[in-house]
């Protein structure tokens, strides 16, 4: 890692550079924006493959007798609904119900869980973990590696066809993962990925990801896919109707009003925020997240008020240009008292001007995970 400015760099900066993207500030790191454009690395992702480097993503590993039982009395969903190689969506709640953060957790055996949080929240996601584990399990150790592994993210149809060109495996079902050897490179290949599309996750060791990166990279260029930065991640993902922590969810904003319910072990006897979750859930969100898609002319951005009836009914956390959909998207918390349903015509104030829109379920575009 190197430092700039304020900005950390990730173990590719020096690639993306060479490959002459441009850059902006995310979580804290210097991350690559685009490389060709933003809409043709979008279509390729949804029509060939898109390669990412996501390496700003934290890591932390939880290790000891119980590791697995300790961490499924933090986050939200059951660990004990998977086994050793396979992974698991999950949230860190507060006690109030809101989101410290949402990550993907990695069931390596009972007494070892690895944890990618995303990359602002690391350090809040690991302290809360180390100060339950002295007070509840002494025997159980939470460590921050936030730099023990990079993040390549390879997305889209062809996406299996790159792994195999470059020896890395394939055959797994989504959400699980295997840890290979690639010409001496430990590296680990995971069935996920936030784009909605056919992809893995590799993460190969942060010093050594730079050979890896280039033979994906080779392999998915000659495929006529495209080196892909955030700008298309967020397009992307927006589409999917996948949540950003900060945008959907947040410690004012709960899994329930997010749609991430399903993430949430409810038979579990204990987990973070589980008594105030519990409640909203009896009691019903006051507001839902919805898509928005717009019917005229307009790209919406976040925190832009959303209107029915002559009222505010809601506020924008998200918004876009789909190049799918070839129209402005967004996702918005609408209050359910508003009496709103998919279909339903709203309007956003985008600078003074009211654009029509239509709302929706989200997802936006067909998910093909699997």
């Amino acid at each position: 890692m190197t430092d700039t400015g304020d900005l950390y760099e990730g173990p590719l900066h020096s690639r993306h550079v060479e490959a002459g993207a441009t850059f902006a500030p995310f979580g804290g790191w210097s991350m690559p924006v685009q490389y060709s454009g933003t809409v043709a690395e979008h279509h390729a992702t949804r029509t060939t493959v898109g390669l990412f480097d996501v390496s700003h993503l934290g890591k932390a590993l939880v290790t000891g007798p119980g590791a697995a039982g300790f961490v499924n009395t933090c986050v939200t969903n059951d660990l004990d609904r998977i086994s050793a190689g396979s992974a698991q969506y999950t949230l860190c709640c507060d006690e109030s119900g809101g989101v410290v953060d949402d990550l993907i957790q990695y069931r390596v055996s009972d007494e070892e869980i690895f944890l990618i949080p995303n990359a602002a929240n690391t350090a809040e996601v690991v302290r809360r973990m180390q100060a339950a584990a002295a007070e509840r399990a002494p025997e159980v150790s939470v460590t921050d590696e936030h730099r023990s592994r990079a993040v390549i993210a390879v997305q889209g149809p062809l996406a299996g066809e790159v792994l195999t060109a470059v020896g890395l495996p394939i055959d797994l079902d989504y959400m699980a993962f295997v840890d290979a050897d690639w010409s001496g490179v430990p590296v680990r290949v995971c069935r996920t990925g936030y784009t909605g599309e056919y992809g893995f996750e590799v993460l190969p060791a942060w010093d050594q990801a730079g050979p890896v990166w280039d033979a994906l990279a080779e392999q998915v260029l000659a495929r006529e896919g495209a080196l892909c930065g955030l700008g298309a991640r967020d397009s992307l993902r927006t589409e999917a109707g996948y949540p950003l922590h900060g945008h959907e969810l947040s410690l004012d904003l709960s899994p329930l009003e997010a749609r991430c319910a399903w993430a949430i072990g409810w038979d579990k006897p204990s987990f973070w925020g589980r008594d105030e979750l519990l409640r909203q859930k009896e009691a019903g969100p006051a507001r839902r997240m919805y898509a928005l898609e717009v019917t005229g002319r307009g790209v919406l951005r976040a925190g832009q008020t959303v209107r029915a009836g002559g009222r505010d009914v809601g506020v924008t956390s998200s918004g876009t240009f789909s190049p799918t959909l070839k129209t402005g998207i967004a996702l918005a918390f609408v209050e359910l008292d508003a009496g709103l349903k998919k279909g339903d015509e709203v309007v956003v104030d985008v600078r003074g001007r009211e654009v029509p829109c239509r709302l929706a379920v989200p997802p936006l575009v067909e998910i093909r995970t699997r």
